[in-house]
């Protein structure tokens, strides 16, 4: 079950995370990026899913760089304040909390990186700047305003085909400027279709995404 850790980044910046490992030796680590809500509990629960399938989770609170405990609720208003919690965020200070929750994970062997929302745009910009060995990629909410960054990393990404914020046609040029990547298009699928707590929830999408983000890690992660 996931726990509360703190972890500090190479600027001295210490921040919290939930964790969640393995009950035995596991496959590898991953980690998760939260969206524009902050690190809630889903989170955690993200966290034990990945770690129930073999691998070590760290969920970092991205936002503890402006204030402790901040989690915005699943509204509309609440969305447009974790925007702006973002947005009040630089490249490097997220990049060196990502960095910091690879390094704990690294002794567990590869390490991936995923997101979801605007947490996917960031697993986007880690997986082409950081020496990550896989991505799993939730509806990245920007990921087509960031095309010029290429992963350094086998990449799989999740949207639904009627999502308000990445119509298909964006899906569309994803496709043509990184063939390489896998996409997978989840018909009548709504942006954050994967977490329960939003009305967008699609059980059935959440559940086969889980299932191919697994069998994607596990041919791609190695001990």
């Amino acid at each position: 079950m996931s726990q509360k850790i703190t972890l500090a980044a190479a600027d001295g910046h210490t921040f919290s995370a939930w964790r969640s490992d393995p009950a035995q030796a596991g496959r590898g680590g991953i980690v998760l990026l939260h969206a524009v809500y902050g690190l809630s509990n889903h989170m955690g629960d993200v966290c034990d899913q990945f770690a129930s399938r073999g691998y070590a989770a760290i969920a970092p609170a991205l936002f503890d760089r402006i204030g402790r405990n901040i989690v915005h609720p699943f509204t509309a208003e609440g969305a447009a304040a974790g925007n702006l919690s973002y947005k009040s965020l630089s490249r490097a200070q997220i990049l060196a909390d990502v960095s910091a929750c690879e390094a704990a994970l690294r002794r567990r062997g590869g390490v991936a990186i995923c997101g979801f929302c605007t947490g996917g745009t960031w697993a986007w910009v880690g997986a082409a700047e950081l020496a990550f060995d896989a991505q799993v990629n939730f509806y990245g909410s920007h990921v087509p305003a960031h095309l010029a960054f290429a992963p350094r990393c086998p990449t799989v990404m999740h949207y639904g085909d009627s999502d308000q914020f990445v119509p298909m046609d964006d899906i569309d040029r994803i496709r043509a400027a990184h063939p390489e990547v896998l996409i997978h298009v989840y018909p009548g699928g709504k942006h954050a279709f994967f977490n329960p707590e939003q009305q967008s929830y699609d059980a059935a999408h959440a559940e086969l995404a889980l299932e191919r983000s697994i069998a994607f890690l596990d041919r791609h992660l190695r001990l």
